[in-house]
């Protein structure tokens, strides 16, 4: 398996995993249907200084991809960015979603960042035991914030301090 940055040629691949995790689970809170021109912007949105787009690749085949990127708009979160990490269904548990937040937090750290936030679905616990397992605190639950699948969902806010650096 390779992590590299993500490229256009990849994005048929990314869209698959999108599509499924938007299908089969509630890691993603939308019920519409994902397209490329989606997966474009995304990668667009991540090419941009201070944030990344990364893939997992084993020979031709994407098995996951990870983003980080502005937590907020405003100015005064300019040095908090949000994950997302997703690996293909039937992938899971061989350790890509590990090296994927591994290789983001590197990057994080490395681009000056401060703190990295991840936002998980109280119920995914095989992503709060990753996001654990990196040295990710809680730092929050919200209680019924979203919708899918016709129930409510909890969000669960994970951090990340990634360095010391003083406020500026």
């Amino acid at each position: 398996m390779i992590i590299r940055p993500a490229a256009e040629s990849d994005l048929p691949g990314v869209l698959e995993i999108h599509a499924d995790a938007v299908a089969r689970s509630t890691a993603i809170w939308t019920d519409a249907v994902p397209d490329l021109q989606g997966r474009r912007d995304w990668l667009d949105a991540h090419r941009r200084p201070g944030t990344a787009a990364l893939v997992a690749v084993e020979g031709d085949l994407v098995v996951g991809y990870a983003s980080f990127g502005p937590f907020h708009a405003k100015d005064g979160y300019r040095h908090t960015v949000e994950n997302s990490v997703y690996v293909r269904e039937g992938h899971q548990g061989a350790g890509i979603g590990r090296s994927l937040l591994e290789a983001l937090v590197a990057g994080a750290t490395e681009a000056g960042h401060h703190v990295m936030v991840a936002l998980v679905e109280a119920g995914n616990e095989g992503s709060v035991r990753l996001h654990r397992s990196l040295g990710f605190e809680d730092a929050g639950l919200l209680r019924e914030v979203g919708v899918k699948f016709g129930r409510w969902l909890d969000l669960r806010y994970m951090t990340l301090m990634l360095d010391g650096t003083a406020a500026s």
